[in-house]
């Protein structure tokens, strides 16, 4: 049996170091480009922005988004009630603003999550001269320069989409909104300079409007739950390369509960497990693996009474886990500090969360992968689906106001 521990002990260490080396290219990737000026690329760009009911911090979340430093776009909202609590925020916001604002009401999604209905609609009334097509989330809160940094990739024709992603931020942190977080953070690290493993993420996106077409995303979504997992996927089959932005990570502003913690991250993995199969396996397997040698090593290094080779390994095991998996914590930060200079408090006040709660994390991981084998059901915004397959999604129930 010890044997086997060495086995897996090792391996880990080794998955460990190579996390760590990731960390370290992730941070140089991020300096590297957050040192490029601006890019002087100024089409004209459609914003679409899915809502459906009142997010924390919405309304800031709007002032930001109608105040980029591009001098010509649009946004437009789209939400599917409109007595949806919503429309008064964007009402609100508009005001204000020197933008072209729309407000659509989207039909009732029947065979395809309400988020893929409102954008399907969304690009319906995009501008004719719309060079670009933007789509984020009503959760996110963009840098005023998050607009000319991500659609500036896409000048290459080559570049099917350009992504950024989202770091959670709490004002009044909780222990559930630090979960999230650092939960969150493992998988926003996971992109970086390889546009061929990139993936999109569908609250910070960018497409070019001829691209779109020419590859039939719109066709795409139709019964699809995920809307960025579809994208994805259908830029590698058309092998087009995904180039992820630093400068267009958004923060979200918000806390959450635990029961808002588990909803958020089992959805998350039953969506990989029916759109990306593979990766909810390493998921599996990887945070077992973790889990299994960790609590192994402590185990043998609490309750042996001898000072031999297992209680040695066990101890090399967990210190050398712990000090790239730190260390991988301290980088990852570090590039997300220089890349949301506007939330640096915020970010200061995370490190203890984002430099401990690693150790939590893969246990929260493990149980989201076995609750993904047990159930394809999930509940988002209040609805709840079921993901038949990846083309094919099934209305549960609808929110109830």
């Amino acid at each position: 049996m010890i044997l086997v521990f060495y086995i897996f002990a090792a391996l880990l260490v080794w998955f460990s170091f190579k996390s760590f080396r990731g960390g370290v290219e992730y941070l140089r990737f991020f300096r590297e480009e957050l040192t490029k000026p601006p890019s002087d690329w100024e089409p004209m760009v459609t914003i679409i922005a899915p809502c459906k009911g009142v997010d924390e911090g919405m309304l800031a979340n709007f002032d930001a988004l109608l105040d980029q430093d591009l001098p010509e776009y649009e946004v437009i909202f789209v939400i599917d009630d409109p007595d949806d609590p919503a429309a008064g925020i964007i009402e609100q916001a508009w005001q204000e603003a020197e933008r072209h604002v729309k407000l659509v009401v989207a039909p009732k999604a029947a065979a395809s999550s309400q988020k893929v209905e409102n954008l399907r609609e969304g690009v319906l009334h995009a501008d004719p001269k719309s060079e670009v097509l933007v789509f984020v989330d009503s959760d996110a809160r963009p840098s005023p320069g998050w607009l000319r940094a991500l659609i500036a990739p896409l000048r290459d024709e080559t570049i099917g989409a350009a992504t950024g992603y989202r770091w959670f931020i709490s004002e009044e942190p909780t222990l559930a909104s630090e979960l999230r977080s650092a939960w969150n953070a493992s998988i926003a690290s996971a992109l970086g300079p390889n546009e061929k493993s990139n993936f999109t993420w569908g609250g910070s996106m960018a497409i070019r409007r001829d691209t779109f077409e020419r590859i039939g995303m719109r066709e795409k979504w139709q019964g699809t739950l995920s809307d960025d997992f579809a994208v994805t996927r259908a830029m590698r089959a058309a092998g087009l390369k995904i180039r992820f932005v630093p400068q267009a990570l958004t923060a979200s502003v918000e806390s959450c509960t635990f029961r808002e913690l588990f909803e958020f991250t089992n959805r998350q993995m039953k969506i990989t497990r029916v759109y990306m199969p593979q990766l909810w396996l390493m998921s599996f397997f990887g945070s077992g693996l973790f889990n299994f040698v960790m609590a192994a090593a402590i185990l043998i290094a609490v309750l042996s009474k001898t000072n031999g080779i297992p209680v040695w390994a066990a101890l090399a095991t967990l210190f050398l886990v712990s000090f790239f998996s730190v260390g991988k914590a301290v980088l990852r930060l570090y590039a997300v500090r220089l890349a949301l200079p506007q939330f640096g408090p915020e970010l200061r006040r995370q490190r203890f969360s984002q430099y401990t709660l690693w150790l939590v994390t893969p246990a929260i991981f493990f149980a989201n992968c076995v609750a993904a084998l047990l159930s394809r059901e999930i509940v988002w915004r209040g609805t709840r689906y079921r993901l038949a397959s990846p083309d094919r999604t099934e209305v549960v129930t609808e929110a109830q106001r």
